[in-house]
C-alpha cells in the first residue's frame, strides 16, 4: 500500500468515526460509549455499543417513573353493546379504560327506534293503547294508564270507582313483575344465575294471574280511555288473594339469597354511586332517586286513581349504589302487596266503564275464549238492537270519539320512575301529538356519572342497577 493509500485509509477511518460520533453510536475499536446523550436517551435502560452490537443494562428502577413519557399507550376505547348480554340487548356503551378504570363513558340509544310516539297521531285515541302498551314491555299497564288517563283529563271524564280500584291493583301487580325481572336479569348479568331463575318463576306467577284478569300475558291493551275493555272474573279476590299468599311465602328466599350473602354484597356495595343533588340535575326518579335519600313517588307526592286511600310506604335509602337499589325494589315488592290486598278490599260493585256510549268504545266488549276477538254473544248482541245502534257501532270503532283541543301533561310512578305523557289535541278523532317522557331514557343520562372513575366490570353493575328498558328509551 502506498503512502497516499494509508493516508486515506486513516483519513476513512477518522471520517466513519466521526460519522458514528454524530450519529451518537460508540467507537467501535473502543467499544466507549461516545453519545453526546448516553444511556439517558433510553427510558427502560441503560446501554452501551460494543463491536458485537449494542449492550443493554435493565437497572431496574421505579415503573410509574419509567411509564411517565408513554402514558396515554393503555387507552383503550370499546363497545359495551348493542349486541351484549349485559346491556339490555340494543344499548351501546362506549367505554374508554386506562387499564382496568373507566375514563369515559358515552350511551348511544336508537337501535329499537319504533316510532310508536309518530304512529298514535294516524290513530284515534282508542287504538293508541295497542301502541304504547307495547314500549316498556315490563310495564305495559303503566303506559296504558297514563295514556288513558291524558285522554281522560282532555275529556273532562271521571271514571267509575270500580275502574279506578282495578287500574290500581293491575299497576301494582306490574310493578311487581317488572321488579322482579330487575332482580332476575341483574343477578344474571353478575353471576347470580340462582337469583335469575327465582326471579323468572315469581314474574310468571303474576303473567298467569294477569292473563287471567285481562285475557293477555303482556301487551293487554285493557285500560281504556273511559274505563277498562272489560269487569274482572268473580273470582279475582280468590285468586288474588292466593297470589299474595304465594309471594309472601317467597320473598324471604331473596334475603337469604342474596341479601345477605357477603359476595352479593360486595360485588354491589358502593358500585354506581349517584347522590341526590346528581340524580335532581340529571332528571332521575324512581328507585334511582329515592334510592339516594329523596322519598319522591308519585303515588304519594301528587296521588292519582285514589292511591291517597291506600296505605303503604316509600322505601328510602341513603347509600346511593347499586346495593341500596337492589334492596329498595325488594322492599317495593312489599309494599306493593300491601296495597293488592287493600284493593281487593276496595271491589264493590258497579260499572267499569263511563257511561256515555260516545265514549266507551267497544261497548260492553266481551272477550273470546282466545283473548283476542269479540265473542260470539256480543257480536249477536251488537248485531241484535237496531240499525242505528250498529251504525253507531261501527263508526265508533273506525272512526273513533272526538277530543275536545288542548293539551295536557299526566305521569304515573312507573316501575322506573316518572312516566308521563304530553299530550295534545286539535279536536279531532286522532291525537296531533303524543310525546312520552319515559324513565328509562332520562335515567340512562346518569350512566357516566355512575361509571367514570371505576372498574370496567362495574359498568354492568351499574346499568342493571338502573334497570332501563329500551323499548321505552327509543320509543
Amino acid at each position: 500500500m502506498s503512502n497516499n493509500d494509508s493516508a486515506n485509509g486513516s483519513g476513512d477511518a477518522r471520517a466513519h468515526d466521526a460519522t458514528l460520533h454524530d450519529k451518537g453510536l460508540a467507537d467501535v475499536t473502543t467499544g466507549v460509549d461516545t453519545s453526546p446523550e448516553g444511556s439517558e436517551s433510553d427510558p427502560y435502560a441503560q446501554y452501551r455499543d460494543t463491536t458485537e452490537g449494542r449492550v443493554f443494562t435493565v437497572t431496574g428502577g421505579d415503573w410509574d417513573e419509567a411509564m411517565a413519557d408513554v402514558g396515554g399507550d393503555e387507552r383503550i376505547v370499546m363497545n359495551l353493546g348493542p349486541q351484549h348480554p349485559s346491556t339490555h340487548g340494543v344499548l351501546r356503551l362506549v367505554v374508554e379504560i386506562e387499564g382496568e378504570t373507566v375514563t369515559n363513558l358515552r350511551t348511544v340509544v336508537g337501535y329499537l327506534h319504533t316510532g310508536i310516539e309518530k304512529n298514535t297521531e294516524v290513530r284515534n285515541w282508542t287504538q293508541g293503547v295497542t301502541f304504547v302498551t307495547r314500549m316498556d314491555y315490563l310495564a305495559p299497564l303503566s303506559n296504558e294508564a297514563a295514556y288513558c288517563m291524558g285522554v281522560e283529563k282532555l275529556l273532562g271524564l271521571e271514571i267509575p270507582r270500580r275502574a279506578q280500584v282495578i287500574r290500581v291493583l293491575l299497576l301494582e301487580l306490574n310493578r311487581i313483575s317488572s321488579h322482579m325481572v330487575a332482580l332476575a336479569t341483574g343477578g344474571m348479568e353478575l353471576g347470580a344465575l340462582t337469583a335469575m331463575t327465582a326471579g323468572f318463576r315469581e314474574r310468571e306467577e303474576v303473567l298467569h294471574l294477569l292473563e287471567y284478569l285481562t285475557g293477555q300475558r303482556m301487551n293487554h291493551s285493557y285500560i281504556r280511555p273511559g274505563g277498562l275493555a272489560q269487569d274482572v272474573p268473580e273470582d279475582t279476590p280468590e285468586k288474588v288473594g292466593e297470589f299474595v299468599k304465594l309471594m309472601k311465602k317467597r320473598l324471604p328466599d331473596y334475603d337469604r339469597m342474596l341479601t345477605g350473602q357477603p359476595i352479593w354484597q360486595n360485588r354491589l356495595k358502593g358500585v354506581g354511586y349517584l347522590p341526590v343533588d346528581a340524580c335532581l340535575a340529571l332528571g332521575a326518579s324512581g328507585p334511582i332517586l329515592r334510592a339516594a335519600g329523596l322519598g319522591w313517588d308519585l303515588r304519594k307526592t301528587e296521588p292519582y286513581l285514589g292511591y291517597e286511600e291506600y296505605d303503604f310506604e316509600v322505601p328510602v335509602s341513603n347509600d346511593a349504589d347499586a346495593f341500596a337499589r337492589y334492596v329498595l325494589r325488594v322492599e317495593e315488592i312489599h309494599q306493593s302487596l300491601r296495597i293488592i290486598e287493600q284493593a281487593v278490599q276496595k271491589l264493590e260493585p258497579g260499572p267499569v266503564m263511563v257511561s256515555d256510549q260516545k265514549i266507551a268504545w267497544p261497548a260492553q266488549l266481551s272477550v273470546a275464549s282466545d283473548g283476542i276477538g269479540n265473542s260470539l254473544d256480543h257480536v249477536r248482541n251488537i248485531m241484535g238492537q237496531s240499525m242505528e245502534a250498529l251504525i253507531h257501532h261501527f263508526k265508533l270503532v273506525t272512526e273513533g270519539f272526538s277530543v275536545p283541543p288542548g293539551q295536557v301533561y299526566t305521569a304515573v310512578e312507573s316501575p322506573r320512575g316518572e312516566l308521563g305523557y304530553h299530550m295534545v289535541s286539535d279536536g279531532g278523532t286522532r291525537p296531533m301529538r303524543v310525546h312520552v317522557r319515559d324513565p328509562s331514557f332520562v335515567n340512562l343520562q346518569s350512566m357516566p356519572a355512575m361509571s367514570e372513575g371505576g372498574m370496567v366490570a362495574d359498568v354492568i353493575a351499574a346499568v342493571a342497577s338502573l334497570d332501563p328498558v329500551m323499548g321505552g328509551c327509543d320509543r
